[in-house]
């Protein structure tokens, strides 16, 4: 006489053999809540029991689904600068925050979105590219004039993250500040290429330039005006009126520099003065405190130089000649320059 065992006593008995296994292992399975049959075991082809790690027994969890194992949360304490021009009556504050890093992206420009979706929808800052291109974001980040979407938080640090706006400034609201005297400074040094008797030949051909002579650009170029090392150089605070600044100064020495312009000596003629340039006391919070690691008091130290005349703009290995302004031919032949 056979007797027939149904599939569910089958499985009550293995399951009691695993349980049984389980305890001379001296494993425990109360830390994550996943089936049991998925947690520590597989069955292979010779039916037989075998053992994963803990490593592989968590990403088995974590591909189950969701919310199964939830991060521990990473809370961090940040402080904004808070004003708005809608309360003239209420002077400006910190305002605190406690935010779960786990719950937004690394950069500080990340923890300031989450703020704004999640707490205050109010907060106001600028930000456009979000890879450290536009400038846009620059802010006054634990005392250091930085940008907000290159600079990462620190999760385990105990101290709060503290926010202001880039200091010296006119705020218009929060993290937000005015600008406009930063741009009109750069206006004024004629930020393009220059070429006497080529103004109505410009986009028409091109301008030469070997290897060399743009290996100077280098270093100058990459400045994306977002006003850091401005912020942070004393003598521009003080004087900021009319000395041009760290940003603006290394703009300019782009452009005295560069091999295809023709007006170094119109621009230089434009900075010899007793503020645009000589205030400079040499400090290098500029250096210090650049987000792309650019040297703003190295090119303001080189013009100084090119100003006192103890250096000279070096000859163009390739030079593009002017264009002849006449067109076409003519009856009286054009007067060669």
């Amino acid at each position: 006489m056979s007797i027939v065992v149904s599939p569910s006593i089958r499985f009550l008995q293995k399951m009691n053999s695993l349980a049984n296994l389980l305890s001379r292992t001296r494993i425990s399975m109360k830390t994550i809540n996943v089936p049991f049959e998925k947690r520590l075991f597989s069955t292979s082809s010779t039916k037989m029991p075998i053992m994963i790690s803990e490593k592989e027994m968590a990403m088995q969890c974590l591909k189950s689904g969701p919310g199964i194992i939830k991060p521990r949360p990473k809370l961090k304490k940040v402080r904004v600068y808070r004003w708005s021009p809608d309360k003239p009556n209420v002077k400006p504050y910190m305002q605190q925050f406690v935010v779960d890093l786990n719950n937004c992206g690394t950069m500080v420009l990340d923890v300031l979105h989450y703020i704004k979706m999640e707490y205050d929808p109010t907060l106001s800052f600028r930000r456009s590219c979000r890879e450290g291109i536009c400038g846009s974001c620059s802010m006054n980040i634990n005392g250091v004039n930085t940008l907000a979407c290159i600079t990462k938080v620190k999760p385990d640090e105990a101290k709060p993250l503290i926010i202001y706006p880039l200091p010296h400034m006119y705020v218009i609201r929060d993290l937000v500040t005015d600008m406009s005297h930063f741009l009109e400074q750069y206006r004024l040094i004629d930020p393009w290429l220059k070429r006497k008797g080529e103004e109505n030949f410009n986009g028409i051909r091109p301008l030469l330039q070997s290897e060399n002579d743009r290996s100077d650009l280098d270093g100058l170029y990459e400045c994306i005006l977002c006003g850091c090392c401005s912020y942070a150089c004393p003598p521009y605070w003080w004087l900021g009126d009319r000395y041009l600044g760290p940003a603006i100064l290394l703009q300019a020495y782009r452009w005295i520099i560069d091999s295809r312009d023709t007006a170094d000596k119109e621009r230089l003629g434009k900075l010899r003065d007793f503020y645009s340039v000589f205030r400079c006391q040499t400090i290098f919070n500029c250096t210090k405190t650049c987000p792309k690691g650019l040297n703003p008091g190295k090119a303001i130290a080189q013009i100084k130089r090119l100003l006192v005349g103890l250096a000279k703009k070096k000859r163009p290995d390739l030079e593009t000649p002017l264009p002849n302004p006449c067109g076409g031919k003519e009856d009286i032949p054009c007067r060669k320059e």
